[in-house]
């Protein structure tokens, strides 16, 4: 919270959407989604495809996505298209799990020192305002 001693403290507003952020990336099927949108828009019947889920269940997790402003959508005759309308999502993903890397390079070695540089960089950055 801002206080005289901390001006660039995030409000209760702003440390209430950052939450309801987390909470809306926070579900297995969602990230789903946003991995297969990363490369470009597709329609509901795409992504049942791509990600094997029902059709009602993806569309709910599109509406919840499309609420939060994640998503945009647009009507093409009888289907709906999806696209991701705030590309910064992927930025907070990076941050909190890392870049993606080469299969090949990915070994328990590799992990503990992102783990040990994460820590570094939370432990001497200064926290700044999302």
């Amino acid at each position: 919270m801002k206080t005289k001693d901390n001006p660039q403290a995030l409000t209760e507003t702003e440390l209430e959407r950052i939450a309801n952020r987390f909470r809306v990336i926070g579900e297995v099927m969602r990230l789903k989604i946003l991995a297969c949108l990363k490369e470009g828009s597709l329609t509901v019947n795409e992504m049942v495809e791509k990600t094997g889920g029902s059709q009602a269940n993806i569309s709910k997790h599109l509406q919840i996505l499309f609420q939060e402003g994640i998503l945009s959508r647009r009507k093409i005759k009888t289907a709906v298209e999806y696209s991701i309308a705030d590309p910064g999502i992927f930025d907070l993903c990076y941050a909190v799990c890392g870049r993606p890397e080469p299969a090949a390079a990915t070994n328990s070695k590799n992990t503990k020192a992102k783990v040990a540089t994460t820590q570094r960089k939370l432990t001497t950055n200064k926290p700044s305002k999302w």
